[in-house]
């Protein structure tokens, strides 16, 4: 990647993290922060994912959405493997800066590495208890994740 660093301010009071103008986000104690990506014309919630200060630089500097794997801790673009790229249309962060809304141009039949359009493709039901049956909305496969990725999801 780059051996910039990251264009991060320094966290401030609370005041100036939360009304200022400098991009000072807060990373966990694993480095990361955790990352909503949503389809720009519909609203839609596509993903959650991680970025660490790499990840977010990057996203910032390409306009493309960049990731950080907690599972196989490394960076990753979105797409690199599937085709399924993110184009980043707009960028938010958070009141106190610990979380990114990302509002995105999906490329590709789908943002779910299972074969959805949506890594959020099962409901939970409200107002039980006991043990909770998910229900499939919009759950239908939209491309074949063995296809895509050689290996079976």
């Amino acid at each position: 990647m780059s051996d910039e660093r990251p264009p991060f301010d320094p966290r401030g009071s609370i005041d100036e993290v939360e009304e200022g103008r400098a991009l000072a986000p807060k990373f966990d104690a694993d480095g990361l922060v955790v990352c909503v990506a949503t389809d720009a014309r519909s609203g839609d919630v596509l993903m959650v994912a991680h970025m660490n200060a790499e990840a977010l630089r990057q996203t910032i500097a390409t306009g493309q959405a960049w990731y950080f794997s907690r599972s196989r801790r490394t960076l990753w673009r979105k797409g690199e493997s599937s085709g399924h790229a993110q184009r980043v249309v707009e960028m938010r962060i958070d009141c106190d800066q610990d979380a990114v809304w990302i509002k995105v141009e999906q490329e590709g039949a789908g943002a779910c590495h299972t074969g959805r359009r949506s890594c959020f493709y099962r409901a939970v039901p409200l107002g039980k208890s006991g043990a909770m049956t998910l229900e499939f909305r919009d759950g239908e496969r939209t491309f074949d994740p063995k296809a895509v990725y050689g290996k079976k999801k």
